[in-house]
């Protein structure tokens, strides 16, 4: 059995240069999988591998300048959901491209899983999904709006566009595990939106917590790991990756005359030409050879 570890922080490193090296040969060390991010404004990644490990990743974590309160958040696999170790130094551990967000200067108001439903039920609020548009295709809660967006860079243009849609409203908004709502709540207060709240721990923490007969999930939601999606209790969920355009895909769109695998899906078939097509066949017979050797190949291992 693998713990499986989604956390987020932000603070203030000086150096993060620094931190990437032993975090890196700790987990190593530790046989740990996945992905951490580390930047100026803090740490955020998923992890996974044995328990005792997880433990001393976590433990190293909280011993970093000003992480000693880092939270995170866990579920379990029986298959290792990584298939490989990055631990990277980027600008921003959530990016969203506006220099003046800043989440340590003031969020939106933190609303716990079991509140959530009473407050997203009232009319005067607009609850918003952050997300991309192919993680809210395959799950998001009733009555809640999809900015349709390819990805979190595009989101404060969309709100340009549309807060007109929000006048005396309040705004609900929530994510994956909370981190892109730390920023985009905060984003909405620096544009003169009042009352502003998000989703406490994310969609992760309320369907751990919440009883599914109670709850106003709908469908599946997306994770990037080798599991691609979870469901109520943080159970695996049905869908696989189309490799081509790491989308969500069901089993049944593995019957649909456009999927392909490894090459093409119902998503992305007409995104690509026919070379396109051509390279990911290609891809995809070094792939059988490895497999035939007993190699595992890095294209088609989760986290890639």
């Amino acid at each position: 059995m693998y713990t499986i570890a989604a956390l987020y922080h932000f603070t203030r490193f000086d150096d993060p240069a620094s931190l990437q090296g032993p975090l890196l040969d700790l987990c190593k060390a530790q046989d740990i999988r996945g992905i951490l991010l580390i930047a100026s404004e803090g740490v955020n990644g998923t992890i996974a591998g044995p328990r005792a490990g997880i433990d001393k990743v976590l433990t190293h974590l909280r011993a970093l300048p000003g992480c000693a309160d880092l939270e995170h958040k866990e579920s379990f696999a029986e298959t290792q959901p990584f298939g490989r170790l990055r631990v990277r130094l980027k600008k921003e551990i959530v990016t969203m491209g506006q220099p003046d967000v800043d989440p340590l200067a003031g969020t939106g108001h933190y609303v716990e899983p079991a509140e959530w439903n009473e407050l997203i039920s009232s009319p005067d609020v607009a609850v918003i999904d952050t997300r991309n548009d192919y993680e809210v295709a395959i799950g998001t809660f009733q009555g809640a709006i999809d900015p349709e967006t390819a990805s979190f860079r595009d989101f404060p243009a969309w709100w340009e566009a549309n807060k007109h849609r929000f006048h005396n409203k309040r705004i609900a908004m929530f994510c994956t595990g909370g981190i892109r709502c730390e920023k985009s709540t905060n984003y909405l207060l620096g544009q003169g939106v009042e009352d502003v709240y998000h989703l406490k721990g994310g969609i992760l923490k309320y369907l751990e917590e919440m009883p599914a007969e109670e709850s106003t999930w709908q469908g599946e939601c997306f994770v990037f790991d080798g599991r691609v999606s979870v469901g109520h209790g943080l159970r695996e969920g049905p869908h696989q990756l189309c490799y081509a355009c790491r989308r969500p895909v069901l089993p049944a769109d593995l019957k649909r005359p456009e999927y392909e695998h490894g090459v093409a899906c119902h998503h992305c078939a007409d995104e690509t030409s026919e070379d396109d097509k051509n390279r990911f066949r290609e891809r995809q017979k070094q792939i059988a050879l490895s497999e035939a050797r007993g190699e595992k190949h890095m294209q088609n291992l989760p986290g890639n």
